[in-house]
């Protein structure tokens, strides 16, 4: 549902329920990404018994991290974006009433992840830091795809020449030992990612997300452990929508619009 921003021009943003309204966000209506399907199944990706710190990166405007709050009452989550038109909507969901239940464990850290190590330390992102890092990373590496004309909207969406390998230096720092690392990516990037989480984290876990039962999957969920040394694995994953229609399957609504979780266990 989304219904106009009444803080800021009705025309500029939409303050929209996730979770059957148990979080709220505020996001701009148009012109750079917006928060859905991806936010919710990446919060919803942590075990139900989560406790701790979990820190966002690229956080935008707080949908994961808001909605793994909403679950999860053992866990307190620092959201890390930089986008400067984006942080005062971040700051508007923290203060909106209907996050009330959580917000207070909730904090906001403006600080560029792909940073050297010394500026992401100075400006708050400390090694170790976390029990638990999760991330949505822009999917797309500018020399493969054609990025959109608007400027706002490419950074979302695409990676810089470096790629992954920023995203998961960082979170292998911040993270301590037998701390956990989840990520949901495009489904096709999966060797990528698994390149730049070699040496850094292992018992991996991959769960495909498919649009419907015979189709391929389109985005992937990666669970991984700092510094584990156990083998991959390939779970059996997820079916988003019917197949007669674009309606949820009844366990994609119990996720999207009752906020449970996906019923992962956690691993060493």
């Amino acid at each position: 549902m989304s219904i106009p921003n009444a803080s800021l021009d009705q025309k500029e943003t939409t303050r929209d329920a996730f979770l059957g309204g148990k979080v709220h966000v505020h996001q701009p209506r148009r012109g750079r990404h917006r928060a859905g399907l991806d936010a919710v199944y990446l919060a919803a990706a942590l075990p139900d018994a989560t406790k701790g710190h979990i820190v966002d990166l690229g956080a935008g405007v707080g949908t994961a991290g808001f909605c793994a709050a909403a679950r999860l009452s053992d866990i307190d989550v620092t959201l890390v974006e930089l986008d400067a038109a984006i942080l005062p909507l971040v700051r508007q969901g923290l203060k909106d009433p209907a996050n009330v239940g959580f917000a207070d464990r909730v904090t906001l850290l403006e600080a560029d992840i792909t940073a050297k190590g010394s500026l992401r330390h100075a400006a708050g992102l400390k090694p170790s830091m976390a029990d638990h890092v999760i991330m949505n990373p822009p999917y797309y590496e500018a020399d493969r795809f054609r990025a959109s004309p608007n400027t706002a909207r490419a950074g979302a969406h695409m990676l810089d020449e470096r790629g992954l390998e920023p995203w998961a230096k960082t979170a292998a720092d911040i993270v301590r030992d037998g701390g956990s690392l989840t990520v949901i990516f495009r489904a096709d990037g999966l060797q990528e990612l698994l390149g730049v989480l070699k040496g850094r984290f292992g018992s991996i876990d991959v769960i495909p997300l498919r649009p419907r039962q015979e189709a391929p999957a389109t985005r992937i969920l990666v669970r991984a452990v700092r510094a584990s040394k156990a083998s991959l694995q390939l779970l059996p994953g997820f079916v988003l929508h019917e197949d007669d229609g674009s309606d949820f399957t009844p366990q994609s609504q119990t996720i999207m619009r009752d906020g449970h979780g996906l019923g992962l266990l956690a691993r060493k």
